[in-house]
Formats: C-alpha cells, sequence, structure tokens
C-alpha cells in the first residue's frame, strides 16, 4: 500500500476515535426558535419582552456545533417568553418531534405547555407524551403570575405524575417587573436566578415534588441561588410552621427529585458549591444554544472536560456528569449511575486507633474537624463515622466509604487531613487500617437515607 494512503488511513482512523470519543456529552439545556414563535411574539409586539432579542435559530448550524464540540444528543425546548396561543405551541412541538424524527439520536424535546390554562396544558401534554413521543415537558417559572407551585397546577402535575414525566425548567420574565431594573440589570444577568429559586423554593414550599414522587425536575444555571436559599429555608421553616405559614416540608423528597444543569457560569468551585445540596449523580451539562455564541460554548465545554479530568475530588464524575446521568434520566441506560461507585471500586474500612490518655480531649476536636470537613467539601467521602470504645474510651473506631481509589487518594492530599495528621501524630498510640469487602453494597444509599 502506497506510504501516503496508508499514512492518510491511520490520521483519518486517529481523528475518528478522538472524535468519537468527544461525541459523549448530552446537551440538556439548548433551544430551538421557529417561526411560528416568532410570528405568534411579534403580533402581540412581545419580541422584547425577555429585555433582550430572540437570538437566529438554524438546525444545520446548531448540528454542526454540537459536531464541533463533541455533543452527542441536544434536548430541544421553546424558549422564553411564553406564546399566548395554543396554536402555536402545539405548532412547535410539532416541530420539535419532526427534528427528533429526522437527525435520530441528535435531538430529543420537551415539549411547551399553554399555561395558565391548566385543562389546555393536560391536553397538549398528553398529545405531546403520548402522540408525539416527547422526551418530556418544558415548564416556565411562571406564565402570567401563575408560579410553579400554584395549587391550580396539582392537576397537572398529577397528569405528569401518572407518566413518568422528566420536567425542564427555565425562568421567564417574572411578574410583575420594575422596567427601570429591567433596563439596567437584564433578566439574564440576575433576575433569571432568583425567578428560577422562587418557583423551585414554591413547589417545595408545597411538597409538590414530594406528593408527585415519579417526577424528575432539571433545574437551569448551575441551581441558580438555591445552594444559598435551601440551607435557609430549612432554618427558617420551623418559624413559618410555628406562625402555620407552611405546613411540614419533606425535605429528602423534594430535593431527591431535583436535577441541575450546569448552562452557564460552571466551574469546579461551582459544582462543589452545587455539591452542598445534592450529589454528583444530579449533576448535568447543559449549553443554553444559541443564546450564546458557539465558540464561547465550544471553549467553555472544553475547560469543563479540563478541569473535570484533573480535579482530582471531580474526576471520578466526569462521565456522570457529561453524558451517564443524562442517558439516565432520558431512557437510554437502564441503571442509574451510582454517586457512591461500583462494588469493586469502593473502599470500606474501620480504622482502629488508640489514643494516649492524657491527649483524649484535643484528639477528639481534631477528628471532628476532618470527618465534618471531609463530608462537607469531598463528595468522594461517602462515611467518616468515629465511635469510642465504652470499655476503653481511648479505643476509636471509625467507619470509613470512599467512592473509589481516586477518592481516597484525594481525601490524603486535603488541607484538613493533613491538618489532622499532623496535629495527631504525637497523640496516637497505635493504628490499623483493615479494609473490608461489603457483601451487599447496593442497599447502602437506603441506609444512609433512613439516616437523615
Amino acid at each position: 500500500m502506497n506510504k501516503l494512503i496508508k499514512t492518510t488511513i491511520i490520521a483519518m482512523t486517529i481523528l475518528f476515535a478522538s472524535n468519537a470519543m468527544a461525541q459523549s456529552a448530552i446537551d440538556l439545556h439548548c433551544h430551538f426558535v421557529t417561526p411560528e414563535f416568532l410570528s405568534d411574539l411579534k403580533n402581540d409586539n412581545r419580541l422584547l419582552d425577555e429585555g433582550f432579542p430572540i437570538p437566529s435559530y438554524s438546525v444545520d448550524e446548531h448540528l454542526r456545533w454540537m459536531d464541533e464540540a463533541g455533543i452527542s444528543t441536544s434536548v430541544l425546548t421553546l424558549p422564553a417568553p411564553q406564546p399566548a396561543s395554543a396554536a402555536t405551541i402545539r405548532m412547535t412541538n410539532e416541530t420539535a418531534a419532526r427534528l427528533k424524527k429526522e437527525h435520530p439520536g441528535r435531538f430529543l424535546f420537551c415539549a411547551a405547555l399553554p399555561l395558565p390554562d391548566v385543562e389546555a396544558a393536560i391536553r397538549e401534554a398528553v398529545y405531546a407524551l403520548d402522540t408525539l413521543k416527547a422526551d418530556g415537558i418544558k415548564l416556565a417559572t411562571n406564565v402570567g403570575g401563575q408560579y410553579l407551585g400554584d395549587p391550580a397546577l396539582d392537576p397537572l402535575f398529577a397528569e405528569l405524575n401518572k407518566r413518568n414525566a422528566l420536567i425542564i425548567l427555565h425562568p421567564h420574565r417574572p411578574e410583575p417587573v420594575n422596567a427601570q431594573v429591567m433596563g439596567q440589570t437584564p433578566l439574564a444577568m440576575q433576575e433569571y436566578l432568583s425567578e428560577t429559586t422562587r418557583a423551585v423554593a414554591n413547589m417545595i414550599s408545597r411538597n409538590v415534588l414530594a406528593r408527585y414522587a415519579n417526577l424528575k425536575v432539571v433545574v437551569p444555571h448551575c441551581g441558580a441561588y438555591l445552594p444559598l436559599a435551601i440551607p435557609r429555608m430549612k432554618s427558617l421553616a420551623p418559624v413559618m410552621q410555628a406562625n402555620k405559614m407552611v405546613g411540614e416540608i419533606d425535605w429528602d423528597r423534594n430535593l431527591s427529585a431535583l436535577y441541575y444543569d450546569l448552562a452557564g457560569a460552571h466551574s469546579p468551585e461551582v459544582i462543589r458549591m452545587m455539591l452542598s445540596i445534592t450529589t454528583p449523580d444530579h449533576l448535568l451539562y447543559g449549553s443554553d444554544y444559541p443564546y450564546v455564541k458557539s465558540q464561547v460554548l465550544t471553549a467553555g465545554l472544553a475547560r469543563m472536560r479540563k478541569y473535570l479530568a484533573e480535579e482530582p475530588d471531580l474526576a471520578p464524575f466526569a462521565e456522570m456528569i457529561l453524558h451517564k446521568n443524562a442517558e439516565w434520566l432520558l431512557g437510554m441506560r437502564h441503571n442509574k449511575p451510582s454517586a457512591i461507585g461500583s462494588h469493586a471500586e469502593m473502599i470500606v474500612r474501620i480504622a482502629e486507633i488508640e489514643v494516649y490518655p492524657k491527649y483524649m480531649n484535643e484528639y477528639l476536636t481534631f477528628a471532628e474537624e476532618v470527618d465534618r470537613l471531609s463530608l462537607e467539601r469531598e463528595p468522594g467521602v461517602i462515611c467518616l463515622f468515629p465511635m469510642q470504645s465504652k470499655e476503653n474510651p481511648h479505643q476509636i473506631r471509625i467507619l470509613e466509604i470512599y467512592a473509589s481509589e481516586a477518592a481516597y487518594q484525594q481525601h490524603l492530599t486535603t488541607d484538613h487531613f493533613q491538618k489532622y495528621k499532623q496535629g495527631t501524630a504525637q497523640m496516637v498510640k497505635s493504628l490499623r487500617l483493615p479494609n473490608f469487602q461489603p457483601l451487599s453494597p447496593e442497599v447502602m444509599p437506603t441506609i444512609f437515607k433512613k439516616l437523615r
């Protein structure tokens, strides 16, 4: 074979393989724009309802960008604002279904609904899911001031719950809105984050997601302000309940239904902040195409792939975040990805420590701090549970569970572990670290859930 031809074939093979590897991301946050949608808004003089122009959209350009960035599948949703016409919404849903059919495997879609008419929304949801084979439903945070969590929407949620529906949320202009503030601070800059937080908090306060437990809800833009709002809600809930402003809230069931796309200002620091309210199996890639320039999105995804590969505490979850979690949500994968690792990957052991009596109180202070910080900051640290022998208080046992060897090695390099190790070196009389093999690792999530 001619040397040049052979070299070309090898180069093409390498390029194909690298592209195939790159084609691993699934985009849970992108939009499409139809002529009917634009015409509806233009007729109602609403093209600038959200404070900025609606970008142009081309299916060919979208596919070209997906190939360039390494995205295998994009889930299409209609952007804000909400069309006034139910007929327009029907046409956009049918267009999305056609794109899915014409480009199998590349496009999926979540159907829009003609809210605030709840009965019409239920009819459209049934048609979209049953006839058009929509992959889920897109819901605005509010339509005309009717916010998610409004009791009037309960029949819609009940219908979606019967169908185990995936719901993708997107912020819309709040009602009412201050025009002067909106002019100086565009909605996408700040109010969209408040709007998303407002709608999710409203659903949680009424236990919507706990009552309709078959639903899975994707929260956009890196969780908005929820990493700050949820701890505050929890702390204020007893006061609100004492004043009969809200009832009991099932935090575990509500929060377990929430998933989060990383469209917007993602970074290792932002992901770690999100992991204070969720787990790695609830994080998803999102682009916000075409609202951000394609070259910016390509660079952003490349940066995400880089830090997910290089940050030791996040690296075990890179594939989950980029595509595996989305595959499970969309029914493309049978088994849900596990944030605690497989049977073979987990490290489980009981550390056996004897402490010199004169250092006991000081040692316990160090141990409490490293346990707390490890569980707060390291998603790969599943459990650090210290115990003190009743017969001999100087004998300490710590149940340790790590998601993987990589998670354990990362734990050893953290500042809080190094502080513990160096601070207690002279306090420890003996140390043994025997490893154990869990017989039923699949029950661990249930055990930890019961302990909450």
